[in-house]
């Protein structure tokens, strides 16, 4: 059978070429343009890179239609059943499972590396007490080239597991000492006895004066969380780390370059705006009111936390973290109205038939949040949890870049549309 091929036709002179249909293992099919301009002269054009596939991978497939999520081939609803978030990590990295030796190897060598440098103790010392978090994750994950030099030839197979390791290890530790900075608090060491989400939890939370025991529910809860947020294909995020790592940066600066994406909130702030959002209702008897605000294309308010642009139907990891918030509220009894509020909000959208009929399903950010706030996360810190899940994917997707065949530096083109030629005035005739 032949290779099948689309044809494109300059309607101006009638030069048709021959564009090859490509596939994958799954998914729709691709049409190679990288002949366009040489032949025709022309680029093509989409905004938002929303019908533009500009890479290869076998990390993540999502079929928005179905509500399909897989990691490797791997259903995220069975992953989210009978795995971990650090297992999960173990096959977006290495592309398989892994058996009983390897796994403890691996949680053996991420332990190892969980803490950082004393030196970046001072770092934080140069941020107001009131910086965003995520401002601190930004500025101290680029800084860690600076302490941790020894392994940065990106075309080494090993120097990328090493800082791999040490990015992936390290951010659970920066991430909470960026809260504990900002609440005047001692810093909590990492300790090697406790799981990943457990000892996150335990550097945020404990005081060296008394004991501190993590919750079960809420380790479960947690990890439930990193893990389904672990990788999403080409997000903004993701696709600004290959971008940035396609110059051969250093793997410090490819993920700082992340992480300050993730910080937009139509990214990664989205489970924050899900609060702001509840804080603005206010009271259970005040939804009818946004509810009608909502459908109303004319006013500015938007519910946060509904719908997904990639996901057509019911986000998968909504369903299954829907299942650990209502545990989580329902184990750790904390009084909260705005429980209340979120739970009588997902309520009435669920029956609704504007939100039936759009699909605008409530998302992962809506009952992350909620479960963020339970476990007595501040808003701020939200984004700052969902780098700690996404690193790998991050560094899943660097790694698999550098290893592809057809690796070129990222440089997209554009439309010009400003002034064709203007003579320059000196500026005593201006």
């Amino acid at each position: 059978m032949a290779n099948k091929t689309v044809t494109l036709t300059d309607n101006t002179t009638g030069k048709s070429i021959e564009l090859p249909v490509m596939q994958g293992s799954v998914g729709p099919e691709v049409i190679d343009i990288r002949s366009v301009y040489k032949e025709l002269g022309m680029f093509t054009y989409d905004p938002g890179f929303a019908s533009t596939a500009a890479c290869s991978s076998d990390i993540t497939y999502i079929d928005g239609d179905k509500g399909t999520l897989l990691y490797r081939g791997y259903p995220i609803e069975e992953l989210a059943e009978h795995s971990s978030y650090l297992e999960a990590s173990y096959l977006l990295w290495y592309g398989a499972l892994p058996n009983a030796e390897q796994y403890a190897e691996f949680v053996d060598k991420v332990k190892r590396h969980t803490m950082i440098h004393e030196g970046l103790k001072d770092f934080y010392a140069g941020f107001h007490r009131d910086a965003h978090p995520m401002a601190i994750m930004v500025g101290i994950v680029g800084s860690l080239s600076a302490f941790y030099h020894d392994s940065l030839d990106v075309w080494d197979a090993r120097h990328r597991e090493i800082s791999a390791y040490r990015v992936f290890a390290k951010l659970p530790t920066i991430a909470a000492w960026a809260y504990r900075y900002s609440q005047g608090q001692p810093f909590v060491y990492p300790r090697n006895d406790l799981e990943h989400s457990e000892n996150f939890l335990h550097m945020m939370f404990a005081f060296p004066s008394e004991e501190y025991t993590v919750s079960p529910v809420a380790k479960r809860a947690l990890d439930l969380i990193l893990m389904l947020h672990a990788d999403h294909e080409q997000n903004a995020s993701t696709s600004t780390v290959r971008l940035a790592g396609s110059t051969l940066a250093n793997p410090f600066a490819a993920i700082s370059a992340g992480v300050a994406a993730l910080w937009g909130p139509s990214h990664g702030g989205a489970s924050e705006a899900v609060v702001n959002m509840l804080e603005t209702i206010g009271t259970v008897d005040q939804i009818p009111k946004y509810i009608e605000k909502a459908q109303d294309k004319d006013d500015t308010f938007r519910l946060m936390g509904f719908g997904h642009r990639v996901y057509k139907n019911f986000d998968p990891r909504a369903k299954l973290i829907r299942t650990a918030c209502y545990e989580v509220l329902e184990e750790l009894k904390v009084e909260d109205p705005m429980f209340d509020l979120a739970m009588a909000l997902e309520e009435r959208a669920l029956k609704d038939e504007y939100f039936i009929k759009r699909k605008l399903y409530p998302n992962v950010d809506f009952y992350s949040g909620v479960i963020f706030r339970a476990l007595g996360i501040p808003k701020n810190m939200f984004t700052v949890v969902f780098t700690i899940g996404r690193s790998i994917g991050w560094l899943s997707q660097w790694n698999e870049m550098l290893q592809d065949d057809e690796f070129r530096i990222g440089r997209p083109r554009q439309r010009y549309t400003g002034p064709v030629s203007r003579p320059y005035v000196p500026i005593e005739k201006r």
